[in-house]
């Protein structure tokens, strides 16, 4: 393995005084067994675990792969493990500081390790969407002719930010978030292994259950927190990190919030009640105690999509689009940039104008199809293009509204059972206003009644 960011100095300085690297450097997995989450991409025969050497893919090589997930679930750590585990040269890039020059220089040390001592090479590129197109362009032949297994970390969406070519002679795998289990294992590993805090002090479930919550599935903020928690308790003496002595030294506020519980179901009531009632300030005071609790953004972002149809419908038509927006990018982003959309969509959404006309529409709708008021499809709009349809009478009457002034037919749509019925009752608030006006011209042109 060749030195970069896990240079063999630093392993040196690690191995004689552990305690100088940080505490998520020191509980960084050795083995694919050690790794916390990710189970779905260690089973026996995976790409990783055919990386590290595990197994006989005879003729067939391990293929390079590309690591796409937020921050602080793993992607450097399954390198790092890669590194140690290999018997292969290992050589670490970031886009953030490495161009094309690095990148040509690792590949022809790879071909002079192939060529002359049958030496594979394994590059890690991490942050590769930071790479620009030509940079990208730079690492297909390498890829394509396996002169290096390529393992590229990303946290943006690949499709997006990798180039085409790139992408299809590599396997996409797709990190999940880490759960509170996952977490919550990791730290209570750390608190006990000698390699971390070595039983030094104990924490407490409240102080655990915080933890978690200010860790947000991140696994680095985790250890990061619970380092300076336990540093602070060791240095008042105590023997255990107490909520109170990790909120001061995080200075970051319990928020009393159980995810699982009955305040996960209140706040998030609370929001949306708060944007249906047009309460800005109000809306954003839950919607920051989700965020902080560690609610999962793509929940929230679902709740905003449900209230843009259900309060606020036709009075804003561009609401909707702007919650669906808000959820692609919430997906594309995690925390803590999706907070910035989030806040967004909840702004918009409280300002807009409400209505509950389509929501009231479709139930008064539901209501009478369960109801059994449904019956045959009228004559004239049913299908007519197959074969022995015009010998049943389908289609038979049947207007063309494009052939006539207005576009309008005046012929009957619904089921006798239901002709008649006004489901849809438009307000008079915001942009509604015209489709409440356009509704009742349709509908009387729909009678036959002349426009007055």
């Amino acid at each position: 393995m060749e030195p970069d960011l896990f240079t063999a100095a630093a392993e040196d300085r690690q191995e004689k005084d552990p305690t100088g690297s940080p505490l998520a450097v020191r509980m960084r997995p050795r083995t694919l067994d050690e790794v916390v989450g990710q189970q779905h991409l260690l089973k026996p025969g995976s790409p990783l675990r055919r990386l590290v050497g595990e197994g006989d893919g005879g003729p067939a090589g391990p293929s390079s792969v590309f690591l796409w997930g937020p921050p602080g679930i793993g992607k450097t750590t399954l390198a790092y493990v890669v590194s140690q585990a290999t018997n292969k040269r290992f050589v670490e890039l970031s886009a953030i500081t490495a161009g094309v020059k690095e990148v040509r220089s690792v590949i022809d040390g790879a071909r002079r390790a192939s060529g002359g001592y049958g030496k594979e090479t394994v590059l890690f590129l991490d942050e590769i969407h930071r790479f620009s197109k030509a940079q990208q362009d730079s690492l297909l032949p390498a890829v394509e002719n396996r002169w290096v297994t390529l393992i590229a970390a990303t946290t943006e969406n690949p499709y997006f930010s990798v180039i085409s070519p790139l992408l299809s002679r590599s396997l996409l795998l797709t990190l999940e978030p880490l759960t509170d289990d996952d977490l919550r294992g990791l730290l209570r590993r750390a608190l006990t292994d000698a390699r971390g805090l070595a039983g030094a002090v104990t924490l407490p479930e409240d102080t655990e259950a915080h933890l978690l919550r200010i860790a947000g599935g991140d696994a680095r903020r985790a250890l990061t927190a619970l380092e300076a928690g336990a540093g602070s308790a060791i240095s008042k003496g105590e023997k255990e990190i107490t909520l109170q002595t990790l909120e001061e030294s995080v200075n970051r506020a319990a928020v009393k919030y159980d995810r699982a519980g009955d305040q996960h179901y209140d706040v998030a009531s609370a929001l949306i009640k708060s944007i249906r009632g047009s309460d800005v300030d109000a809306a954003l005071h839950y919607l920051a105690r989700m965020i902080e609790a560690g609610e999962d953004p793509r929940f929230i972002a679902r709740r905003l999509m449900i209230s843009a149809s259900e309060d606020i419908g036709l009075a804003d038509p561009s609401a909707l689009q702007t919650a669906v927006a808000a959820a692609q990018a919430v997906a594309m982003i995690g925390f803590p940039e999706a907070r910035i959309t989030l806040s967004q969509a909840t702004i918009a959404l409280a300002l807009a104008p409400k209505s509950n006309a389509a929501y009231l529409a479709i139930d008064a709708a539901l209501a009478d199809v369960r109801a059994g008021l449904a019956g045959p499809v009228p004559p004239h709009l049913r299908d007519s293009h197959y074969k022995g349809a015009e010998k049943l009478g389908h289609g038979k009457g049947y207007q063309y509204p494009h052939d006539l002034p207005g576009g309008i037919a005046a012929q009957q749509y619904a089921p006798d059972a239901v002709h008649g019925k006004r489901y849809y009752e438009p307000t008079r608030y915001g942009a509604e206003a015209r489709y409440a006006d356009v509704t009742e011209r349709v509908r009387d042109r729909l009678r036959g009644e002349e426009p007055g």
